[in-house]
């Protein structure tokens, strides 16, 4: 009976550092622009600080929310993958025994 075995390895240091690079440049312009964009309709400064700090607040659970869901459909989709590929030896071992 011949076994075939599959190891896939995947380098997951870089999903934390385009997750890190993702969040900064959305994190930081979205924030900076808001800021340009009201300051140039009131000329309150305490309002332009406070819808600021709103957006970042906002922008951090709309980032936290995403990267997860992003992360949890990566492992279901590997998990599936997996579980294709065992459904697979175990066709092609009971066809090779046959």
């Amino acid at each position: 009976m011949k076994t075939i075995y599959h190891r896939e390895e995947h380098f997951q240091g870089g999903n934390t550092i385009r997750d890190i690079v993702i969040g900064m440049s959305d994190g930081l312009t979205v924030p900076f622009a808001l800021a340009a964009g009201i300051s140039g309709a009131i000329a309150e400064t305490h309002l332009v600080v406070t819808a600021g700090f709103a957006e970042i607040a906002a922008g951090s659970i709309a980032m936290g929310l995403g990267g997860y869901l992003a992360a949890r459909s990566d492992v279901e989709h590997f998990e599936t993958g997996a579980k294709r590929e065992q459904l697979e030896i175990i066709q092609q071992t009971q066809a090779e025994e046959q």
